[in-house]
């Protein structure tokens, strides 16, 4: 799969994580990958296939093949929103191991962010490209106890501390960038967003966004499903809102008298 990250903010919302098992509360986790995975994430991303889909974004935004591809010699590992942090467990960490991202440079510059996760035992795929190198940008910002949680609701990326999040950028933001939120507050905040929309809720048996008679691949989070459903929801009313709010806007401008 490949999406080009500048041109499709809401493809980036919609796609579903991919869970592995394992968690990450900063220091608390212990969770980070080895650096066998690693390094079977960085084989990964070298792969034929994988360098086929980084060509080809690179093709859908300079509408050109690159005449050579640089994978980075290293990867940024990246969590998600756990959805039993979500529901209010009290041991639960906020973020799960999502995937390691590997940055990918076409000659002219250009750069694209491979995903890898897990296969088989041992071996790790890449199945997904996206335009840009957020993830490494991103991971220069935090500090050495700190991880890179991606609130995939609101397209949102935090800096994972021991004691809070740190809000980097969002597209929809909840917090001031910037700001360090404790973790229990973060809780609370996630659980009211998205607590009465998880497996099993009434939201579920009312069929709502997210919930139908399908069961999620093999190896894929239900949970992480829903939320992620969810969250492109939000984005695309958020998104009608403010385009109906400048094109009403612009509107009103149009029809003002000059003097």
């Amino acid at each position: 799969m490949h999406t080009c990250r500048k041109l499709v903010t809401l493809t980036i919302v919609t796609l579903i994580a991919v869970f592995c098992c394992g968690a990450a509360s900063a220091r608390e986790g212990v969770a980070r990958p080895s650096s066998a995975e690693y390094a079977a994430a960085l084989n990964a991303a070298r792969d034929p296939s994988a360098i086929g889909f980084a060509k080809t974004n690179f093709r859908q935004v300079t509408g050109a093949d690159p005449a050579s591809v640089t994978v980075a010699d290293h990867g940024v590992a990246a969590y998600v929103l756990n959805p039993d942090f979500v529901r209010g467990d009290a041991d639960a960490p906020a973020g799960v191991l999502q995937y390691i991202a590997v940055t990918a440079t076409a000659d002219n510059g250009t750069r694209a962010t491979l995903r890898a996760t897990p296969d088989a035992p041992g071996t790790w795929v890449v199945g997904s490209v996206f335009s840009g190198d957020d993830e490494d940008v991103m991971s220069k910002r935090l500090s050495p106890d700190s991880v890179l949680l991606n609130e995939p609701q609101i397209n949102g990326w935090y800096e994972l501390r021991p004691t809070g999040v740190v809000l980097l950028q969002a597209s929809l933001p909840q917090n001031p960038v910037g700001a360090l939120i404790p973790l229990a507050e973060y809780q609370k905040q996630v659980n009211h967003r998205y607590g009465d929309k998880l497996p099993g809720s009434d939201y579920e048996k009312r069929k709502g966004i997210g919930f139908d008679r399908t069961p999620p691949a093999e190896g894929w989070s239900t949970a992480a499903v829903v939320l992620t459903t969810i969250g492109a929801a939000v984005v695309l009313a958020a998104t009608f809102f403010f385009w109906r709010r400048r094109y009403l806007a612009r509107h009103r401008a149009s029809a003002t008298p000059t003097e």
